[in-house]
């Protein structure tokens, strides 16, 4: 297992190929075969298969990697709204591992480079349009791993109420802000996983308890916390 991430942005890597089980993730995801395909599904349509994916917020689907792979996340405020599902070409996905410099899936090489492979996106998708720095702010303090300010909280620093804050979290990136503030949660939770049990990383990362932590792991990302210790997801062939 591959993890690394910066303020807006996190890399997962596997070393074998993966499939997860339907789901809805409230940033934007990047799947990037290493020498395979990647898969996704949706229900009522027939699974499509590209070099690379890039799966924008809040779509239900099913995705698999016949290889292995690496998946970018970037919170929903850094590409250009109303994008994809986008089929990668295997031009423009190795471009895209060439940005983040890796060698290697299994942790065991250089840093990737995670501003390069942010800036190569761009070329693809186009930039993000600038939004309201009260919505930018919401989205960062929801999504950093860490302890999260309330959104009462959040809202006061910006001189809005919680209700309007929320509504303009949601008008502006079309993601609840409750689902970010779970996303930050997951993300904080699989950042210290490596060396720690899931029950333990439930409870450092702010969840009620390890029940807590795989609900929202399942809803959010198609599988246990544990099989990203253990190895691979495998959601059934037949899910799609």
């Amino acid at each position: 297992m591959l993890f690394a991430a910066d303020a807006g942005m996190a890399l997962f890597g596997e070393s074998a190929a993966s499939r997860v089980t339907r789901h809805r993730h409230p940033v934007w995801k990047v799947v990037l075969p290493v020498d395979g395909l990647a898969l996704i599904g949706r229900e009522g349509r027939r699974p499509v298969a590209a070099a690379g994916l890039i799966v924008p917020p809040e779509l239900a689907h099913t995705c698999a990697a016949s290889s292995a792979y690496l998946a970018l996340f970037l919170d929903p405020t850094l590409l250009r709204p109303g994008l994809g599902p986008l089929l990668l070409d295997s031009a423009s996905v190795r471009r895209l591992r060439a940005a983040l410099g890796l060698n290697r899936i299994d942790g065991s090489g250089r840093t990737p480079d995670l501003a390069a492979a942010y800036a190569e996106l761009v070329t693809r998708t186009g930039v993000a349009p600038s939004l309201d720095p009260r919505v930018t702010h919401a989205v960062r303090c929801s999504t950093l791993p860490g302890h999260h300010p309330s959104i009462p909280a959040i809202a006061a620093e910006v001189g809005l109420s919680a209700a309007r804050l929320r509504t303009l979290v949601r008008t502006s990136v079309g993601v609840p802000l409750a689902r970010l503030r779970r996303w930050g949660r997951l993300r904080a939770a699989i950042t210290v996983l490596p060396g720690r049990s899931v029950a333990a990383a439930a409870a450092e990362a702010g969840f009620a308890d390890q029940a807590h932590l795989t609900r929202t792991a399942r809803d959010l990302l198609g599988r246990t916390p544990l099989s990203l210790t253990t190895g691979p997801a495998s959601g059934g062939a037949g899910q799609q």
